[in-house]
């Protein structure tokens, strides 16, 4: 008898008490029929609500529920490392608890991964729970990733996807700390790939966990995980501000030796010109600053993060 396949589904919650049960029913109904074997992967990232009671919960009452808690906030990106890390199926299925991930489409992902899709990806047309500024947000953040880094990420191409487990391999061996799986995905180049569109409801519950500064701080993240971009730009600016300052000391020279109604204001131009430099050099400062930084925490070594791996009790 063909034994059957194991499929890992690596959930992220943080305060998501209000839609975790939906979620567990859903998923648990919507799977009946398939004829793999599943593991419901939970990973508490540091929830402050009732969350890890309600899946400790479903843990008691179902084996195919696991726990990863984590013990703090760490992040979604590390959270779904966790989840990765402890996961055992022929391949891993990352989703969202919000119920925005319609766990409806995951008979058809498993469907593409039997046809020989080693990757199967997703692609929201339509998200009924953005509005018009968070729709901005999301354009400037991908057009500020994929203008400053050497890969390209598609946009609207959430966490919400399939991965064979050959490349969870691959992906357990990427230990940085500033993380972003999408693009550690696209950095691969898996070819053998589908992707299915959807679109993605209003969130069952609760709201939605990522503001601006979230944004900010993944972007940056991003693009310099993935680019030395920004370096380069710094090195032209000071180039062309050097070359900037050179016209100018001729202009001045030349209006002064050659033009006798000139009047020369060297405390104001010496102002202009210390204020630019002293800007210049501060942009740059900064943005070789956050490499270094990233430097110095990669050379500490520290686990990604720390958890407590709870198994369903005998």
């Amino acid at each position: 008898m063909e034994q059957l396949k194991r499929v890992s589904i690596v959930i992220s919650v943080f305060n998501e008490e209000q839609n975790i049960r939906e979620l567990y029913q859903t998923l648990t109904r919507v799977l009946s029929e398939s004829p793999y074997v599943f593991e419901f992967l939970f990973v508490n990232d540091g929830s402050t609500d009732n969350s890890f009671t309600l899946l400790t919960e479903l843990m008691q009452a179902d084996p195919m529920v696991k726990i990863v808690n984590l013990g703090k906030n760490f992040g979604h990106e590390i959270a779904m490392t966790a989840g990765m890390d402890h996961a055992h199926g022929d391949c891993v299925i990352f989703m969202d608890a919000d119920l925005q991930h319609p766990p409806e489409m995951i008979p058809q992902m498993l469907q593409k991964w039997d046809e020989g899709a080693d990757l199967v990806l997703t692609l929201r047309k339509v998200n009924k729970d953005q509005g018009f500024t968070s729709k901005m947000l999301n354009k400037i953040f991908y057009a500020l990733i994929n203008t400053l880094s050497d890969d390209k990420i598609p946009a609207n191409m959430p966490d919400f996807r399939l991965i064979d487990k050959k490349y969870i391999q691959v992906l357990k061996e990427m230990r940085e700390h500033k993380r972003l799986f999408r693009g550690l995905i696209n950095w691969m180049g898996i070819k053998n790939h589908a992707i299915m569109e959807f679109e993605a409801p209003k969130r069952f519950a609760g709201e939605t966990k990522y503001n601006i500064r979230k944004l900010i701080s993944l972007a940056m993240d991003s693009i310099i995980s993935f680019s030395i971009k920004p370096l380069r730009i710094a090195s032209y600016f000071g180039i062309i501000t050097a070359f900037l300052a050179v016209i100018l000391g001729i202009y001045f020279v030349y209006e002064f030796l050659n033009n006798p109604d000139y009047t020369f204001s060297g405390f104001g131009t010496t102002l202009v010109m210390v204020i630019l430099m002293g800007s210049v050099q501060l942009v740059v400062l900064g943005i070789i600053g956050e490499y270094i930084g990233r430097i110095h925490i990669e050379s500490k070594k520290r686990p990604l993060y720390f958890a407590d791996f709870i198994q369903k009790k005998p």
